[in-house]
């Protein structure tokens, strides 16, 4: 379907405000110290049919982000509107996205991220229990509710780890989040406000995480499913 962003007011219009609060979300997350460099990409769903997503472009400093810094693209990744080009991550996006029937996907590459996503990658993911901060996720009730954090093996090959997501998805359907090794955390929600709260949550609690293995470095964990 041809799209003429020009003509179509009601995307353009909601392209811009969506950009708007992907750009001031992207800086929050560069002053908490989780997406420097250029890592990190954040995404949310402009339209339904058409199929449109607003992005940040690649090679991107979160810090001094802003609207004009959004892409719009369609399904096949193609670029309607902005100057930039899409991250090879964009195929992940896309695939929760279409997975999870989700509105917005954050990843972040944070510190703690990167610690234990690595220390753990050999078994599979981590789990998180007994924190107050589990009721940031989404249906998530009580403390005492019990989160498995699965971690993937990072690849520059994009479609066949997007094969690999989407068989981790469909194996593990309550999630609310899940770590490439050595490369950060991936996250969504219904609404970008959901999906930033999902974010702060978990980094926190990965911190938490790590700092407690960090003072109980003899302490054995079983994180195995």
């Amino acid at each position: 379907m041809e799209l003429d962003l020009e003509t179509d007011e009601q995307i353009r219009n909601r392209f811009q405000d969506i950009s708007k609060e992907i750009a001031v979300t992207g800086q929050s997350f560069y002053h908490n110290g989780w997406v420097f460099g250029t890592s990190g990409n954040l995404s949310a769903v402009v339209s339904d049919e058409p199929s449109l997503l607003a992005i940040t472009g690649s090679g991107l400093d979160k810090g001094n982000l802003s609207s004009e810094k959004i892409i719009l693209i369609d399904r096949e990744m193609k670029v309607i509107w902005g100057n930039y080009r899409p991250s090879a991550e964009t195929a992940l996006h896309l695939t929760l996205v279409q997975e999870k029937s989700c509105r917005a996907v954050f990843h972040t590459h944070s510190i703690w991220s990167t610690i234990l996503s690595q220390k753990y990658e050999k078994d599979g993911g981590i789990w998180i229990e007994g924190l107050e901060m589990l009721k940031s996720l989404d249906g998530v009730k009580t403390h005492e509710h019990r989160e498995w954090i699965p971690i993937l093996k990072n690849s520059q090959d994009m479609d066949a780890l997007a094969i690999r997501l989407k068989e981790v998805l469909n194996q593990t359907p309550n999630i609310h989040g899940f770590m490439l090794s050595g490369h950060g955390l991936y996250t969504w929600g219904k609404t970008i406000q959901e999906a930033k709260r999902h974010v702060e949550g978990i980094e926190f609690i990965l911190e938490v995480h790590g700092r407690m293995d960090s003072l109980n470095p003899k302490q054995k964990k079983t994180n195995k499913r």
